[in-house]
């Protein structure tokens, strides 16, 4: 059967979370329905229009996520992973602009360390990108209590959780409106966001944590302290919490993915239990260079 590339229509999207979910193991870092969660801010019919699925015979192989016009974040099914005929599909998928995959021009792709399409691009001339650094937590066992009250953020609190995005990252366009569209998607049934406060009553810190079951490993994405109140540990407590609230949805671990240059956010989930995987890089096309 030939392998077909396709995007899902919205009443669809289910699918790809599902098969997201089913894919996560410890220890392998990858697409999560976490991902997919968090591009959710931006509305239904956008998710939809960003993911790109690969099956055959009706089995998907494969799912990307275009997280930007130019970054497409992937996985693949664990038993595909060396599949020839899929790896051949993907590359050509990738490396031609009119698949409607990526377009031309410097593009990237996020893919699973050690799958058959890493080579392949290779020799098309695509090359390793920045170092990204993949940080692990166990929660076989319980979590300490963070030093700061912690709220899980309801409806009402929409309104908190979005300010603290902004406040935590410049330039961010987070708006209580994407706050409900988020909250509203698929992933979000397996999620929380939470929001830490000080001794003095303000909001802090925020974090979603995105859980794929039961078993399976649990994503934060994203993390942020207010610009006004770095310095204080803030960071490592809604660190905590976050590994806190995974362990309560049932997730197996808790796994972030943050650039390797950003060596604060580095030491802070190190210091909130979590162990440094090997670098990733993704892979990249510049005609420039």
């Amino acid at each position: 059967m030939a392998i077909e590339l396709g995007t899902p229509a919205i009443d669809k999207l289910s699918e790809a979370v599902s098969v997201l979910r089913e894919w996560q193991s410890d220890g392998v870092i990858q697409l999560h329905p976490g991902d997919l969660g968090w591009f959710w801010r931006f509305g239904t019919e956008a998710t939809a229009a960003a993911i790109r699925t690969w099956k055959r015979d009706g089995e998907v192989l494969a799912v990307g996520l275009l997280d930007g016009p130019k970054l497409l974040r992937m996985t693949i099914a664990p038993q595909a992973r060396q599949d020839d005929e899929l790896a051949r599909q993907l590359v050509a998928d990738l490396v031609e602009p009119d698949r409607g995959v990526l377009p031309g021009g410097k593009v990237c792709v996020e893919a699973p360390m050690g799958a058959l399409i890493q080579e392949p691009l290779l020799e098309y001339g695509w090359s390793a990108g920045e170092p990204w650094t993949p940080l692990h937590r166990d929660l076989t066992e319980p979590v300490k209590d963070p030093d700061l009250r912690i709220e899980v953020v309801r409806r009402e609190l929409a309104r908190v959780r979005t300010a603290l995005q902004r406040a935590s990252f410049d330039g961010s366009p987070f708006t209580d409106e994407r706050w409900h569209a988020m909250a509203a998607g698929l992933p979000y049934a397996d999620a929380r966001c939470l929001v830490a406060y000080d001794d003095e009553g303000d909001a802090v810190a925020t974090v979603t944590v995105w859980s794929a079951g039961p078993g399976r490993p649990g994503l934060l994405e994203p993390m942020g302290v207010h610009r006004e109140h770095r310095g204080h540990g803030h960071g490592k407590a809604i660190t905590v919490a976050a590994a806190a609230a995974l362990r309560q949805l049932g997730s197996s671990s808790a796994m972030v993915c943050t650039p390797s240059s950003n060596i604060g956010a580095v030491a802070t989930y190190e210091a909130a239990g979590f162990r440094r995987y090997p670098e990733v890089r993704d892979l990249c096309r510049d005609p420039r260079s």
